[in-house]
């Protein structure tokens, strides 16, 4: 009997030893149109890239696409791309309408557990003309959270609060307004957030073409494995 349980254990060792040097890390993706694709991101979320898409962008497959081509280059699993277009950090989306429902903040509960949760976002709202707002951490009200600073500080103290342990990098765009990538570096060294300032990305109709793809792709892993 003896023997018998100290072989299980040794095979539950030797199991468990395993699984840790063959194990992948998990990726999460929380972003917006340029983390889309057509019916690879949840029910109800809408997407950019894909078959329907008319626009003028050569992304015609999901395997152009950045993420994609990182989490099979890289030996990742994909956990969640929650992603959705034309999705703002803030509450206030374009022509002023209230995009609360679809908003970084509210979407961010829903991703589950994973190693390395990637965000990628205030292209829209850098896009739509969203208020600045002040660096708000305290007493916030529903009214704050239409201002992107407040919001992106609700957002980055979420997914820490939310996801402990997970390594969190933020994402930020090329050619945004300089106030929306400056409160993104700023509140991202507050909070102790990694984050990586892409540059040179090709865009077709004001998204990554299959080139900008890649672009992005190649500065997010060199960044990953650093």
């Amino acid at each position: 009997m003896k023997k018998f349980l100290l072989i299980v254990l040794a095979l539950f060792l030797g199991l468990n030893a395993v699984a840790g040097d063959g194990g992948k890390q998990i990726i999460s993706i929380l972003g917006d149109s340029y983390s889309t694709f057509e019916g690879y991101i949840p029910e109800g979320n809408a997407p950019w890239y894909g078959p329907s898409n008319t626009k003028q962008n050569d992304v015609k497959d999901v395997r152009q696409t950045w993420w994609w081509q990182l989490i099979t280059e890289g030996g990742y699993v994909l956990g969640k791309n929650d992603s959705y277009s034309g999705a703002t950090v803030s509450y206030t989306g374009y022509r002023g309408e209230d995009y609360s429902d679809r908003s970084f903040i509210t979407r961010l509960p829903g991703l589950g557990p994973c190693d390395i949760l990637l965000i990628f976002g205030g292209t829209n709202d850098s896009w739509c003309g969203a208020p600045l707002g002040e660096f708000v951490y305290s007493k916030l009200t529903r009214g704050h959270l239409y201002e992107f600073r407040p919001a992106l500080g609700k957002l980055l103290t979420e997914a820490q609060n939310r996801y402990p342990g997970t390594r969190i990098v933020f994402i930020i765009n090329s050619e945004l307004k300089e106030s929306i990538t400056s409160s993104i570096v700023t509140e991202c060294e507050k909070f102790g957030i990694e984050y990586i300032q892409l540059k040179d990305v090709e865009k077709q109709s004001g998204h990554p073409s299959v080139k900008g793809m890649t672009a992005i792709k190649n500065q997010v892993l060199k960044f990953l494995k650093k």
